[in-house]
């Protein structure tokens, strides 16, 4: 298994390939399609983001509040196909990683290769042991969505798959 640490450089993305394992550990990004609506409004208006998407990795999650002495409480991969029609421009934007469940349509997987990214699966029904690998978590924005804002964990040993590699790549398309 492959220890990754995060900001994801080019050497990293270059060199994962589809169907490896990996673990991450640094920061990520949490943002599901509520979030990604409020970021593609704020680009419309030409208005600058509460973050930078630059070199980031997102998670397509919400998590649940934190039990006493945890920083995140269960934390499961949420669909990724719902995020489809805003992550090539996200990926454009600079957005290196994305985590999430299940394919992707043509266009996303496209983008990762024109945007040398990575898709990275998350096992679904997994939520309680990627809360345990969450070891810090701060609101980053939108505290309106509530479990949906956008936040910004410390992750250490973070289980995923290289779902999508920046060479096109693609577990779902064997």
């Amino acid at each position: 298994m492959k220890k990754i640490q995060l900001p994801l450089s080019d050497f990293d993305i270059e060199n994962l390939k589809a169907g490896e394992s990996v673990l991450l550990s640094g920061h990520i990004l949490t943002g599901r399609d509520c979030a990604h609506k409020r970021i593609c409004e704020f680009l419309d208006r030409e208005e600058p983001l509460p973050f930078s998407l630059k070199g980031e990795t997102i998670y397509y999650a919400g998590p649940c509040p934190a039990p006493a002495g945890k920083a995140c409480g269960s934390c499961g991969p949420t669909t990724s196909a719902r995020m489809d029609s805003f992550a090539p421009r996200l990926l454009a934007l600079g957005l290196k990683g994305m985590i999430g469940k299940g394919e992707r349509d043509e266009s996303v997987c496209s983008s990762i290769v024109q945007n040398h990214a990575v898709y990275f699966a998350a096992i679904g029904g997994a939520g309680a042991l990627y809360g345990n690998a969450i070891i810090k978590s701060e609101l980053v924005a939108f505290p309106d969505l509530l479990s949906e804002a956008v936040y910004r964990f410390e992750v250490k040993d973070f289980p995923c798959i290289v779902a999508i590699d920046c060479h096109g790549g693609n577990v779902y398309k064997k």
